[in-house]
């Protein structure tokens, strides 16, 4: 076996770790492979004989070109609108994004990961979202981690402590007001699930709106519903949402994280008064996440 073979067996042996921990970060199979091809690439350029860990510099390298993606599709988020092509969306195909080549992969991507924690990883800065991942789920040092990020050691520490922040805020104590707001949520995703027409309409405020960034049925330009009856109906239509849906909070208001058939996504926050929902706001643009103060409740 010449130099050349022996080190691409190595890297095979690395190539679970690498597209996990890029899956992690990118949250698309698509971008993690690429991410793991471009590690391969840059390990051809180098002295491979100067690398003493070789699992530990690719796992490191992944991590540098992760982030320089991140910060690249974060750029590509402020853009105006109209201003190219469509692009993946950030949140990968299990919540919107292109069909990959193998479905298994991505199943088991989805599975070892879950739904509320992309969600949630998502909302972090890209630094943050590195180190936390590094070092969270992969135990990398935070000494190997400053240097991806370009800060101190302590740095790097107080990135992921954070991104540990907001991942672990998903249990917080609810005040009594918040939990009566909740059981409301509670009801009307159980009326939607069971097709109760009526029980929904007991939820609804007479007046409830319901604004959606990507109109009515996923698609168009943002959508209004306004009325109890209408957005009852349209609850009903959208029962597979209700049946996967998870707790969460945005800003301290009671919200849900659904998916649905084709693995669409949805983050519905409700605004409850009176024990009666008066609007829901539903987004379904993953580029409409950063900036959301949202953390997923245990259920």
């Amino acid at each position: 076996m010449d130099g050349h073979e022996f080190l691409a067996e190595r890297f095979e042996e690395n190539r679970s770790r690498l597209k996990a921990v890029a899956y992690r970060m990118l949250g698309s199979t698509s971008e993690a492979e690429d991410a793991v091809q471009e590690a391969w690439i840059r390990l051809g350029r180098c002295d491979d004989r100067a690398i003493e860990n070789l699992g530990g510099w690719l796992t490191t390298v992944v991590g540098r070109v992760c982030l320089d993606m991140l910060r690249s599709r974060r750029s590509r988020r402020e853009e105006p609108l109209g201003t190219g092509a469509p692009e993946e969306t950030a949140l990968g195909p299990e919540l919107g994004g292109r069909p990959e080549a193998d479905p298994e992969q991505q199943a088991l991507m989805a599975d070892s990961v879950g739904l509320a924690m992309l969600v949630v990883l998502e909302t972090l800065d890209p630094a943050e979202r590195l180190a936390f991942v590094l070092h969270d789920m992969f135990a990398v040092p935070f000494d190997e981690i400053a240097g991806v990020v370009d800060r101190t050691p302590a740095a790097a520490r107080q990135l992921a402590s954070r991104a540990r922040r907001r991942v672990q805020g998903a249990d917080p104590v609810l005040d009594p007001d918040l939990a009566r707001k909740r059981e409301v949520v509670n009801a009307f995703l159980a009326a939607a699930r069971d097709g109760e027409f009526e029980a929904l309409l007991t939820v609804l405020d007479p007046d409830v709106v319901v604004r959606s960034d990507t109109g009515v049925g996923g698609a168009g330009a943002p959508g209004l519903v306004w009325g109890a009856a209408a957005v009852a109906r349209q609850a009903m239509m959208f029962a597979p949402f209700a049946r996967s849906s998870r707790q969460a909070l945005v800003g301290g208001e009671p919200a849900v994280i659904a998916t649905g058939e084709g693995h669409r996504f949805s983050v519905m926050i409700f605004t409850v008064a009176r024990d009666r929902i008066v609007e829901m706001s539903v987004i379904r643009d993953p580029s409409h996440l950063p900036g959301l103060d949202l953390a997923v409740l245990d259920d």
